[in-house]
């Protein structure tokens, strides 16, 4: 028994100086439960809506009041015209608005019947329901609170509208969440082992001693599978569009180059842990762990990073998938332009360059 514990303390010991075996057997767990605990959620809450109120009275008012008072719901916007509800919805700045009638109070009172008018970005279909069914719910809390001293019951009709995507269908917001995480995920783990690949064959002696610079070097790497994603780029909108049957309602060719700039963000990524892995393994597990969960439950593909902490709502910002997902939803299914998404664009230019420029640094010209 002497010597079995002897090879016990022994492991433990490998284990102890091992510190990514201690991240994955001590680390992974914590991290996974908090990520998993706070994103996966059904419950849709501070929902940013607009407020297009035309009559302006108390019952209007109230209703609301209700509604902000509500942890579903924060008030981005008080309208003042119909045309400003496409506007913030294009903005990308609320994702429901309500319109109360002009002469909503004068006929709840006189005919004992009104109706509301639910405006809902149904490009994500799940959360356009649950939170017209929220608001409904509300509205019918209200109803049913002023009808208790009444002998003629009140009424509140909701008149729903789904933007972009009436018929509900949950193509629209698959294919921009599967576009973004099968780029991210195929360009990054493909790259990311391809220098680490040539230093456990023995060939980088040969690259390091032909006359290109490190640069090159890198650029050459990454090249092919550019050329690969952009294969992938278009079976992927050909499947969307004749399969799927999602249409892509805004330019292709933005839609075609955003999608290039993103593939670039994510193979520069790839380069950079290729640069810094010692193995094919630890480059793979780099890749699949530490782009995996985060693209997944942080790019809003899966569950609205409105619902998540602040903290998690900060980290979602360096998800390169968070980004593109956004770009992909506003192109393909809103149709919007470049001017709308130039700040995305933007973010993702910087991530390519800071990842690229990084990648360089720390390639190794001299393997000893």
């Amino acid at each position: 028994m002497k010597q079995f514990f002897s090879f016990v303390k022994k492991e433990f010991y490998h284990i102890w100086r091992d510190k990514r075996t201690m991240f994955i057997l001590l680390g992974m767990p914590v991290v996974q439960i908090v990520i998993f605990g706070f994103a996966l959620t059904n419950e849709v809450k501070n929902s940013q809506i607009a407020i297009l109120d035309n009559a302006k009275d108390e019952v209007s008012s109230t209703i609301i009041t209700q509604l902000d008072a509500s942890k579903y719901f924060e008030i981005r916007q008080n309208l003042h015209s119909y045309p400003e509800i496409e506007k913030a919805f294009e903005a990308g700045k609320i994702k429901m608005a309500i319109v109360f009638p002009q002469n909503f109070s004068e006929d709840l009172h006189h005919l004992n019947k009104a109706q509301i008018q639910l405006v809902a970005d149904a490009s994500d279909p799940n959360v356009a329901n649950i939170l017209t069914n929220y608001a409904t719910a509300i509205i019918g809390d209200y109803q049913r609170r002023i009808n208790t001293n009444t002998m003629l019951p009140y009424t509140i009709d909701t008149e729903t509208r789904m933007l972009y995507n009436p018929q509900l269908k949950g193509a629209y917001n698959f294919v921009p969440g599967v576009m973004a995480m099968v780029l991210l995920l195929v360009c990054t783990m493909m790259t990311a082992i391809t220098i680490v690949k040539e230093k456990e064959m023995g060939t980088m002696e040969i690259m390091l001693v032909s006359p290109m610079k490190p640069i090159m070097v890198i650029i050459a790497k990454a090249v092919p599978y550019l050329l690969l994603s952009i294969i992938n780029i278009a079976s992927i909108l050909l499947l969307s569009v004749y399969v799927l049957e999602v249409p892509i309602n805004g330019s292709i060719v933005l839609l075609v180059f955003e999608s290039i700039l993103f593939t670039l963000v994510s193979l520069s990524l790839g380069l950079l842990i290729s640069s810094g892995a010692e193995s094919q393994q630890t480059a793979m597990f780099i890749s699949l762990v530490a782009l995996f969960l985060p693209t997944v439950m942080l790019s809003g593909f899966m569950f609205p990073v409105e619902n998540m902490p602040l903290p998690l709502r900060i980290i979602s910002n360096i998800v390169p998938a968070k980004w593109y997902y956004s770009i992909v939803k506003s192109v393909m299914i809103k149709g919007l332009g470049l001017k709308v998404i130039w700040k995305e664009t933007l973010i993702l230019t910087g991530m390519m360059l800071f990842f690229l420029t990084l990648a360089i640094r720390k390639f190794k010209i001299r393997l000893a």
